[in-house]
């Protein structure tokens, strides 16, 4: 595992005393939406306070990008996605950053197509991939904050589930499956700036799942990984093969490690993978007592992430010894039998702390991340769902801010 540079320089930071004119603070709210209502509460994680609710159109799946001045509710039945002002902006100096805080507020900007639900943030642009046409939408994050919903448009062949990726002037797109096009993609192409195809058709059976580390963007196939970084000519793309003494099994979901350089995937339902590209054996598996709900990474300490399972268990998994190294049990049993979109905990990690949602107690149990220990819960109205976490650290000069 290697330390991506944005680490050391945080380390750094830590070491810098702040100036006596300025305060640090740390404030972080977390976007809870609902399963049944068409409505996304946000909450000071702190005080445990709703902040406000947001009326939106349907259920929504939510999607933070790094810049934490939005939060984005995707609503793929209702062919539309809202865009909430999270309050949160964190501005970076170098040597520190200044947090300033405001009322989260619903936008009057909507993007729309047809079955919006691939989200992809890369290079300060997001894509979005609009199943029911084909398309995928490429927005720069700056406009949209501003207002300004203009996009460059990415077509495929057919409508399927698929993902486009931006990459500076680049874009990665699905290619569907010709013979099926519900079956899931066969692999990328890569577009150049005027949407033309780039260089050869990388192959990628069962495209499902894509994720970011570092400098490294990892695409999950049925056969391995394809991995793909900003090169001088464009993005450069390997493969990574499942190893051959791995059980049957493939990754579909996947998520990019923050401090080091790593991936964590599903492995069918009951493992996860620990994915190390550099390494001479890049997949580690983990075997969990019972299937998983639903996993997280933790950016403040990144040697850890978390694995909620169906029996109401949050396990605490060590990146770098590929072992659990924790168990906190939290909720009733969530089986994973039945239809994929019940209502069934999600996880998000909120600075040292760790929020999981209890939809069907409706609360949100709330874990002190280094002692691995619940230390509160917060009630909410209806049945608390998906969440995204948005906050951090900064210094707020000479003025207090009301949370």
């Amino acid at each position: 595992m290697r330390y991506v540079p944005s680490t050391l320089a945080a380390l750094a930071v830590l070491a810098i005393p702040a100036s006596a004119f300025a305060e640090e603070e740390v404030a972080w709210r977390l976007f809870v939406a609902d399963h049944d209502q068409p409505r996304v509460t946000a909450i000071d994680l702190e005080s445990g306070a709703a902040l406000d609710s947001f009326a939106i159109d349907g259920p929504a799946t939510l999607y933070a990008t790094k810049g934490k001045r939005a939060v984005y509710a995707v609503q793929g039945e209702q062919n539309r996605v809202a865009i909430i002002a999270s309050g949160v902006e964190i501005e970076d100096h170098g040597d520190h950053g200044d947090l300033k805080l405001g009322e989260p507020a619903l936008t009057d900007a909507v993007l729309t197509g047809e079955r919006p639900v691939h989200f992809v943030e890369h290079d300060d642009q997001f894509a979005i991939f609009y199943d029911g046409e084909g398309t995928a939408r490429i927005y720069p994050e700056a406009a949209v904050l501003k207002g300004d919903t203009a996009f460059r448009e990415v077509h495929t062949s057919a409508p399927h589930h698929g993902v486009a990726i931006p990459m500076e002037d680049y874009t990665l797109v699905t290619q569907p499956n010709e013979a099926d096009p519900k079956a899931l993609p066969t692999g990328i192409w890569v577009l150049d700036a005027a949407g033309e195809k780039l260089g050869d058709f990388h192959p990628c059976p069962d495209l499902h799942g894509e994720a970011t580390s570092g400098n490294l963007l990892a695409i999950a196939c049925g056969t391995g990984l394809l991995l793909a970084k900003e090169g001088a000519s464009g993005p450069q793309i390997e493969f990574l093969p499942y190893a051959a003494d791995l059980p049957p099994g493939k990754v579909t979901t996947l998520l990019g490690g923050s401090g080091f350089q790593y991936f964590l995937g599903n492995y069918g339902a009951d493992r996860v993978a620990v994915i190390d590209p550099s390494a001479t054996d890049a997949f580690q598996l983990v075997t969990l007592p019972t299937r998983r709900v639903h996993f997280a990474v933790d950016p403040e300490q990144p040697k850890f992430a978390y694995v909620f399972t169906e029996d109401g268990n949050l396990l605490q998994l060590d990146i770098l010894s590929a072992a659990i190294t924790g168990t906190l049990h939290l909720t009733e049993p969530y089986s994973m039998d039945g239809e994929w979109n019940l209502p069934r905990p999600r996880v998000a990690v909120a600075g040292g702390e760790i929020a999981v949602t209890d939809p069907l107690k409706r609360l949100i149990h709330v874990v002190d991340a280094k002692a691995f220990a619940k230390t509160r819960e917060i009630a909410v109205e209806g049945r608390p769902y998906n969440i995204v976490a948005v906050g951090g650290a900064g210094e707020t000069h000479g003025h207090h801010h009301h949370h």
